[in-house]
């Protein structure tokens, strides 16, 4: 206790004598820093984390002397531990010395002031007096000095800022379960960050917003964060997940999750297992019907009344299977399934059509054995598949080609009568036209004798037809 009290004392009478303290309580010296514009400038204290240096030294004699502490910002989580470190460069053997924002003498050189069982000295020198403040709170934060014991004393602030780490998030205003076409609120909560932490919302893995709200309770923070939720079927089984991003939850994130659970009514539909169903096949249709809760058992019909053969209509569960389908099949088949929601059905027509014809194997060889083509196999049966009238086709093409020799085989002969014709014409005319000069006569005797004439002299006009 006298030794606690002769370090006050000390300390005191050290700095009344530098011109720190004058009567009555301590108080910390302005700065003599040079004048600007008229007017002195005031101390800048460092808030961010970075290497400060504030002294009270005025620039000149700063770089005469070269004795200045040197110190830097800390930040720490609540509940960690932090180490306030301050350094000089040149040293005449003066003594170092830390105090914590209420202007309490922690460490004066190497011997501790406060009783504080939190506060361990480090390291302590002449050039460096270094100290840690274990299990830090958010009282802890503030403003630390250290003093230099020089004429003037010098001095340098460091702000040690303490993270209030946020508490685990708690979602509230989820109903199980909700029902289909509900609207709903989900809030998420979270008290103790210092800063205030920020709320994000996940659907599944995609991110969606919420309404944020800040309230300050001291120097820590509360936050909510709200989300509107207009409640279907799809939101059943989904996971929202509410995440807290905090500078102090770097490597431990905090969230919660919740599963939202929604009834809704049955939906109903008919899977078949043949497109066309022929006599003696096997058919099953399965009746599908999602709902919830789940719509079991379900019901089948035949033409609104109940099946009427049961030994070969097969009901297992949503199945309703045929062993060998005939023509009294056929009808309207329904399915119907529900729950305290709802009902709901499905119905799907069944028409059995006749088994295909084939005709038997035949029992003639071949004339010569010829291997089969597999590539015109192929083909052909490609040709066949995709066309099942091709056979008409053909016939068709020979129609076409037959009517198209006949018009040739027409035309052909109408040219042939045409041409006689011309022909015929062309030597009658030939043959008038030796007797051409009776046509001059005045009477009949006349043309007779001209005529005569005329023959007479044939003899001498010889034609030759090839």
């Amino acid at each position: 206790m006298r030794r606690g009290r002769f370090l006050v004392y000390r300390n005191r009478r050290c700095a009344q004598q530098s011109g720190v303290f004058k009567a009555g309580p301590q108080r910390e010296m302005k700065s003599s820093l040079p004048m600007e514009n008229g007017e002195e400038r005031s101390p800048q204290v460092a808030s961010a984390p970075t290497f400060v240096t504030q002294t009270d030294v005025p620039v000149g004699e700063r770089s005469i002397s070269g004795q200045y502490p040197l110190v830097q910002n800390v930040t720490v989580t609540e509940g960690g531990t932090a180490n306030m470190t301050c350094r000089v460069e040149y040293n005449d053997n003066t003594s170092l010395q830390w105090s914590n924002p209420a202007q309490q003498t922690l460490f004066f050189g190497d011997k501790k002031a406060l009783r504080d069982n939190r506060i361990e000295l480090v390291h302590a020198s002449w050039s460096e007096l270094t100290i840690s403040i274990n299990d830090v709170t958010l009282t802890d934060d503030g403003m630390y000095t250290c003093s230099l014991f020089t004429m003037p004393v010098r001095t340098a602030k460091a702000y040690l800022t303490v993270l209030g780490v946020p508490e685990k998030p708690e979602i509230d205003g989820l109903t199980k379960p909700a029902l289909e076409g509900d609207d709903i609120t989900l809030t998420c909560m979270t008290q103790g960050s210092k800063p205030a932490a920020d709320l994000r919302w996940f659907r599944n893995e995609k991110e969606v917003k919420g309404a944020k709200e800040v309230n300050a309770s001291g120097k820590t923070f509360t936050v909510r964060s709200s989300l509107q939720l207009h409640v279907d079927r799809n939101d059943d089984g989904v996971a929202y997940t509410c995440k807290v991003d905090h500078v102090a939850l770097a490597q431990t994130p905090q969230q919660a999750t919740e599963v939202l659970e929604v009834h809704y009514a049955p939906r109903v539909q008919i899977v078949h297992s043949l497109a066309v169903p022929q006599e003696g096949q096997y058919l099953k249709l399965e009746c599908v019907s999602k709902g919830n809760p789940s719509p079991d058992p379900v019901m089948w019909t035949k033409d609104g009344g109940e099946l009427p053969d049961l030994d070969r209509m097969i009901v297992e569960g949503r199945e309703l299977t045929f062993t060998s389908l005939n023509k009294t099949d056929n009808g309207t088949y329904r399915c119907e399934a529900g729950n305290h929601l709802g009902t709901s059905s499905a119905e799907y027509v069944l028409y059995v059509y006749d088994p295909p014809t084939t005709l038997p194997p035949s029992t003639t060889p071949p004339l010569h054995s010829i291997p089969p083509d597999p590539t015109r196999a192929s083909d052909r049966t490609v040709t066949d598949s995709r066309d099942p009238n091709a056979l008409g086709q053909h016939g068709t093409d020979h129609a076409l080609i037959g009517g198209v020799v006949a018009v040739v085989v027409f035309v052909t002969l109408c040219l042939i009568i045409v041409l006689g014709r011309y022909l015929a014409r062309h030597k009658g005319t030939y043959l008038t036209n030796e007797a051409k000069g009776a046509d001059d006569a005045p009477d009949a005797d006349t043309a007779i004798i001209n005529a005569e004439g005329n023959h007479a002299h044939a003899e001498e006009k010889k034609e030759y037809f090839i």
